[in-house]
């Protein structure tokens, strides 16, 4: 490690950046201390180093720094976060600094919060079951182990409700499988920040969990630092302590703006809508740090959830988010308006690795068939709803009614789940075997006959007895 080095040769202060000149061996990404004339210490972040010349970015601001008087402690050292068994549980600031009345943590190492993306060639492929206890999720764009499964969501629309439902609920089958979830929040109020906390201490479920809190108000700089230290948590967890980690990164356009902001500060050059040219691979440094890797029992799931500004899908943030992860689920505001919470938006929701961690021995052996059907039935109930409203309900047939009949009862009933109802995908899955025994054997084109006749049957008893 290099030494410390003191520098009173700051030139220029510009927004949130200070231009030190005439410094030897700085490193990019290294951390720094600026002591006022007053004695107050502040703290920034190397952004760029050119020749003799070195750009900070402060962490709490450049407003009252006295030029003259300032000096520059560079640390020859990057920002690390320090790890042990003992951050489960606990509520950090944005930059790994613990914000609880817990106890002190003594670290059992320090890590460089700048990882590396896994290495293609060690990576694992994810085909084991998360389960949610969302039906929306586990029936029809199951989670997979070590995939990166994004929630695209308007401003307004209660995502913020439904990512605590996955901090809460979210576990893995089986038995002896340590679980974990790391939740980091980017950009949020206040008050959001304290719904978090509240429900995760309420319910019990911050036992497992590590929680990093950016609010509003903090440092760009340190927005753009907090899912760096979630994510290094989270591999510490996983592939360290051989746990099943999950991590919740809300909300990621607060934590691309924050780049914007940075980068226009840095005069560079600007892509689509302001972003840096940057941005896509800037992203992808953090996507790509989720997965399995061969031979490592741990494993980091990754849900990242953004808005979307003005619910626009071609928008930078989500439209390269949807370059680099495996399908997005999709919050609907048409839902919303009906009342339907989740409002999730089923039709164009994916989860492209869901067939890898379904069937037997995973979930249950008709769950590829039956939510093939469940996809189809909806899809054709969504299309006569969009008829009745154009012509009257008295122009459709009666095979069209029964599939608005169950477009409706699908919406109320499947996708339509209070916050603290935690369905086992068995539930799930029997629900929707419920919903279709309306339709004869002859509709279910996409169920094998074996299937319809083994799960089928007690609904259909059921029905008649109750005629």
């Amino acid at each position: 490690m290099l030494p410390v080095k003191e520098y009173q040769t700051v030139s220029n202060i510009q927004g949130p950046l200070m231009m030190v000149e005439m410094v030897d061996e700085a490193k990019y990404g290294h951390i720094v201390d600026i002591e006022l004339g007053d004695g107050s210490i502040r703290h920034g972040q190397i952004l760029q180093v050119e020749n003799d010349k070195v750009l900070v970015q402060v962490f709490e601001g450049t407003s009252g720094i006295d030029v003259k008087n300032s000096t520059v402690r560079f640390l020859a050292r990057p920002l690390e976060l320090g790890v042990s068994p003992d951050i489960l549980g606990r509520v950090f600031s944005g930059l790994g600094v613990a914000k609880d009345d817990g106890p002190e943590i003594i670290p059992e190492k320090r890590i460089d919060i700048n990882g590396k993306p896994i290495n293609p060639y060690g990576r694992d492929y994810p085909n084991e079951f998360i389960q949610t206890g969302i039906s929306t999720i586990d029936g029809l764009n199951p989670l997979v182990r070590g995939q990166k499964l994004p929630i695209f969501s308007g401003s307004g629309l209660p995502h913020d409700d439904l990512t605590a439902q996955l901090a809460r609920q979210a576990s893995v089958l089986g038995e002896g499988e340590d679980f974990a979830v790391v939740f980091a929040a980017m950009g949020i109020t206040f008050e959001a920040a304290q719904f978090f906390i509240d429900d995760l201490q309420n319910t019990g479920a911050i036992e497992r969990a590590v929680m990093f809190v950016n609010l509003a108000n903090d440092p760009a700089i340190e927005r753009i630092a907090t899912p760096r230290f979630a994510l290094t948590a989270a591999e510490y967890l996983a592939f360290d302590r051989g746990m099943h980690v999950l991590v919740i990164l809300n909300d990621m356009t607060n934590y691309c703006e924050a780049l914007r902001e940075i980068s226009a500060a840095r005069k560079e050059v600007p892509g689509r809508r302001g972003y840096p040219g940057y941005l896509y691979t800037d992203l992808a440094t953090l996507y790509e740090r989720a997965g399995r890797i061969k031979d490592n029992k741990g494993s980091i799931t990754m849900v990242p959830v953004l808005t979307m500004p003005e619910d626009d899908k071609t928008h930078p943030v989500p439209d390269l988010t949807g370059y680099i992860t495996e399908g997005q689920i999709i919050l609907s505001r048409s839902l919303a308006r009906q009342g339907v919470s989740p409002p999730t938006d089923v039709l164009p929701s994916l989860s492209r690795l869901k067939d890898k961690g379904i069937g037997e021995g995973k979930t249950r052996e008709d769950h590829a068939d039956l939510y093939n059907q469940l996809y189809a039935a909806y899809a054709r109930g969504k299309e006569m709803q969009e008829l009745a409203t154009i012509m009257g309900e008295a122009a459709l047939s009666d095979e069209d009614r029964k599939y608005m009949e169950f477009a409706n009862k699908f919406e109320a009933r499947y996708i339509s789940q209070d916050y603290y109802d935690n369905r086992t995908v068995f539930q799930t899955l029997d629900l929707g075997w419920e919903l279709l025994s309306m339709f004869d054997n002859v509709d279910l084109k996409r169920i094998d006959l074996e299937l319809i006749e083994k799960y089928m049957t007690p609904f259909r008893e059921k029905q008649s007895k109750e005629s």
